[in-house]
């Protein structure tokens, strides 16, 4: 397999290859994901494979926007809405009740998922395009360090995956935030990007 590096503005290839059932790397405002069909369990098989990834840990949905984020949820809570209209597109991940239409091979079985809208333009330009969500954890081997660049994803995986959207290097370098607002009160699950106390300033009313 060739590894196709798309460096311009046209993602129509990484489209293509991505509602076919491929495998596509895209930069986020916090490192680079592999990101395949979040609707497609084949699709979604493929990233645990390639990575060598352990089928008990869920996947993160790359989502454009709130709407897109609805509907992979079965319920949105208000606190929700509160920090995705504040910190989306950006480096915060949502943990939800899942909805019936992700298979459960995205959230290793569980009944809850995690979604987050990534403050990439070519990024949000690609989902927008699909018009699907995108299970995308990190483009490395599995407890290897996140590439924050198109060399970086290809040192793991050239040859192995379909193409990657090459967008510059990733301001942040490390990951986002992972909130679970299915716990009362909301639990951080993953320290990253986004500070607590920034989240705590919005949910505390």
């Amino acid at each position: 397999m060739e590894t196709v590096v798309i460096r311009g503005d046209d993602l129509s290839y990484a489209v293509e290859v991505f509602l076919r059932g491929g495998l596509v790397a895209v930069p986020t405002d916090t490192i680079y994901g592999l990101a395949g069909n979040g609707l497609d369990a084949d699709a979604v098989a493929k990233i645990y494979e390639v990575k060598g990834r352990p089928s008990i840990k869920p996947l993160i949905l790359l989502v454009s926007d709130l709407q897109a984020a609805e509907a992979v949820c079965s319920e949105m809570p208000e606190d929700a809405r509160l920090l995705a209209m504040k910190f989306w597109p950006g480096s915060l991940s949502l943990v939800l009740p899942r909805s019936d239409t992700v298979p459960e091979i995205v959230t290793a079985g569980g009944n809850t998922i995690g979604v987050r809208c990534p403050n990439h333009p070519k990024t949000l330009d690609f989902l927008r395009q699909v018009g699907v969500p995108a299970a995308a954890p990190s483009a490395n081997i599995s407890f290897m360090p996140s590439p924050k660049n198109v060399e970086e994803v290809l040192a793991y995986f050239d040859g192995k995956i379909d193409c990657v959207i090459d967008g510059g290097t990733c301001a942040l370098g490390f990951e986002s935030t992972i909130v679970d607002l299915t716990a009362k009160p909301y639990k951080i699950l993953r320290q990253g990007a986004l500070p607590e106390d920034d989240i705590r300033r919005v949910l505390v009313r």
